[in-house]
């Protein structure tokens, strides 16, 4: 700490912190230490955006053999020609590592979530793991943009295959992909946009599982209409704002099959909107996709198996049509797990993103023998703390959390917290060596936008921590080492907060347990409530929370994608702060700063001025302490050499996981490595509701 004190005063002075604010404990505000060098990181080749993709009709089409000959010669299907769009979407050769493919093989991958559904639209968890990226598609597409240079950067076309701005750039006219058809056959149109928005998106009874599909993450008073089967148009507020082609990528808006949902839905049907939820179990095989993969098979706490989809819109350049892999696994286990059995062989791919078992990892990957290889990117994975910042209902909270609340609101007291953390101890407690650097929160180290210099570091200082606390109001008044409420709150009780965890995390549990640990030096109680995965979003989404630990979402690894949850410009926009049952915001003047940024650095066309935006996004975010960050560290993918086309540097987070970034419809095998894995071989996807794939 001693090292940068001088430092810290220079920042202190540069950054126009008040010495009143210093006054309260002995340490500076500072920037950030430099982050040590990290030689494992993986190198990107950049490339133009339009050498990846494009629409065109192609002379002739093909599918694998077996298609063929046991379902459009027997009647069964019809030709890939007419199963196909007028112009599908072609990946280019060039863009290809190792070129056009072959067709066979399998894909296994192991998670460590459970299905809840295939009802993505009405919120249910499919499991994670890419599970939900396999089987769905989106307007526009952005994870393979890790590989195109900032100023070329702007969503790929997808379901969305070109778009035009009015010339005032308030209306954004979209041509969607035309012959598409959905897994089962039935036309993909204007319809299933339509229902997506309008009875997802927009109905306030429903949310969908991306955590940006709300109405005000495409701006307010935005509104979308059908022009025809395959034109949409979006009108917006604002002139021009590109921002939101963002938003239209994956989680945000991926429409369902409307003939399929259409019918459960409260609007046209007699169901509760729970029951409209849950229509769709996991045990529901074949539901209708757009992706590359249909759930064929699950088997509970065992697997979840995909089979080719036989009606699927992208094709390679020589007219094959993809996927090149017929099957996916997601073995259903541990997300640790499925570390351990992508470096042993037995699984195929994985986002090292948990650190216990990085040095493992590295050892094994390095032996000659070794089936899986393993590159690091940069340090994209961030966790923070975050409090809930509302104090006008949202969650329902009781007396109790509704003190905790005015006390997250106090910026004395997150200053506390956020100096009473060592760390240091916090990153070396998950893996020791140059993996973890000091993060206090804000943008992540590894995206473009981030400026160290912009960044307010409170430096780890316990007696400053605990003399904010004092200025808080809080003290410990009856000897037991833990703080108390003023006398008239609450009782003077001890000050306890709740912290939500994902149990099905390692890394996120160990964070937790060291926070617990750090807070009870500082004087403050923290008590721990680990849920499983789904149970944790639900009470993170309804507001039942006073803190919890979370892992950096798009907008701070890519800051360009889902940037309104960088602020509450919304009422359901923010992790953090969002509107109690009136739909109001209780905004404190520094969020307000922050969603006057956000909201001009959406609608700004200049990438100067964009970039200074987000200077001083982190400098208001981190001098007030928005969130309280904990530890930042790389992922590194592993997959195994067997598989072909994986684009150099891919990094396991960015724009979008992994899974999509190498763009899996495109990866293949060769022949003479093909394995034997496939459960169902030359079998397809069954209708809708049965058991099971066909042959």
């Amino acid at each position: 700490m001693r090292n940068y004190r001088n430092l810290g005063i220079l920042a202190g002075l540069a950054l126009s912190v008040s010495v009143s604010a210093l006054s309260a404990y002995a340490s500076e505000p500072t920037v950030p230490p430099v982050a040590p060098p990290f030689p494992a990181e993986g190198k990107i080749k950049y490339v133009s955006r339009d050498s990846i993709e494009e629409f065109k009709a192609l002379p002739s089409y093909n599918e694998p053999d077996w298609v063929k000959k046991n379902f459009v010669d027997t009647g069964k299907l019809p030709p890939v020609k007419d199963r196909l769009p007028k112009e599908p979407l072609v990946f280019k050769t060039d863009n290809m590592v190792d070129g056009v493919g072959v067709y066979g093989d399998t894909l296994r991958h192991v998670i460590g979530g459970r299905p809840e559904g295939w009802n993505y639209g009405a919120g249910q968890t499919q499991g994670w793991g890419g599970i939900d990226i396999g089987l769905s598609e989106c307007l526009t597409r952005t994870a393979p943009l890790f590989q195109v240079e900032a100023k070329d950067t702007e969503p790929l076309p997808n379901l969305a295959k070109s778009w035009e701005w009015s010339a005032d750039g308030h209306k954004l006219t979209m041509h969607l992909v035309e012959g598409a058809k959905w897994s089962d056959g039935v036309a993909f149109n204007a319809d299933d946009i339509m229902f997506y928005w309008e009875d997802e998106v927009i109905d306030p009874n429903v949310s969908p599982l991306g955590g940006g599909a709300s109405p005000e993450a495409f701006g307010e008073g935005t509104t979308l209409k059908k022009i025809d089967d395959y034109t949409v148009e979006w009108t917006f507020k604002d002139a021009f704002p590109k921002q939101y082609l963002y938003t239209m990528s994956y989680p945000s808006f991926c429409p369902g099959p409307s003939h399929i949902l259409k019918p459960q839905h409260p609007k046209y049907s007699k169901n509760t909107y729970d029951q409209f939820k849950n229509a769709f179990p996991p045990e529901f095989m074949n539901m209708p996709v757009m992706g590359a993969w249909v759930p064929v098979e699950y088997r509970p706490d065992d697997i979840i198996v995909m089979r080719r989809n036989p009606y699927y819109w992208k094709v390679d350049e020589k007219g094959n049509q993809l996927p090149y892999l017929n099957e996916l696994h997601y073995k259903l286990s541990t997300w640790a797990d499925r570390d351990v059995q992508a470096v042993a062989g037995s699984g195929d791919i994985s986002n090292l993103e948990q650190p216990e078992n990085f040095v493992a990892s590295l050892k094994r990957a390095a032996e000659k023998t070794a089936p899986a290889r393993l590159a690091f990117g940069p340090r994209l994975i961030g966790y923070n703390l975050r409090m809930n910042l509302s104090a006008n209902g949202w969650g329902d909270p009781d007396a109790r959390g509704q003190a905790v609340r005015e006390l997250n609101r106090n910026e004395d007291f997150r200053k506390a917290v956020t100096m009473g953390l060592d760390r240091k101890a916090i990153g070396d407690s998950l893996v020791k060596g140059p993996f973890t650097a000091i993060y206090p929160g804000g943008l992540s180290s590894g995206t473009s936008f981030y400026d160290r210099n912009s960044v307010v570091y409170y430096p780890f200082d316990l007696k400053g921590a605990k003399a904010l606390l004092a200025k808080a109001g809080l003290k410990d008044t009856d000897g037991d080492g833990f703080v108390n409420f003023p006398a008239g709150t609450e009782g003077g009780k001890n000050v306890e907060i709740v912290l939500l965890v994902n149990n099905a995390y390692a890394t996120d549990k160990s964070l937790a347990e060291g926070v617990i640990g750090q807070m009870e030096k500082l004087g403050i109680k923290v008590i721990l409530n680990a849920l499983d995965g789904p149970k944790r979003d639900d009470a993170h989404y309804a507001g039942r929370f006073d803190w919890l630990i979370q892992r950096s979402s798009p907008e701070l690894a890519s800051v360009v994608q889902n940037t309104e949850q960088l602020a509450p410009v919304g009422p359901r926009t923010s992790w953090q702060h969002r509107a109690g049952k009136d739909g109001k915001l209780d905004l404190m003047p520094y969020e307000e700063k922050l969603v006057d940024i956000v909201t001009k650095f959406q609608t700004s066309q200049d990438n100067n001025e964009r970039v200074d935006l987000m200077k001083q996004y982190q400098k208001v975010a981190t001098e007030n302490v928005d969130t309280v960050g904990l530890t930042e560290y790389p992922g590194a993918l592993i997959i195994n050499k067997r598989f072909s086309n994986v684009p150099a540097g891919t990094p396991i987070f960015m724009f979008n996981w992994a899974e999509d970034s190498v763009i899996r419809e495109r990866l293949w095998v060769a022949a003479d490595k093909q394995g034997k894995y496939e459960l169902f071989p030359e079998q397809l996807p069954g209708k809708p509701g049965d058991k099971g794939p066909i042959n």
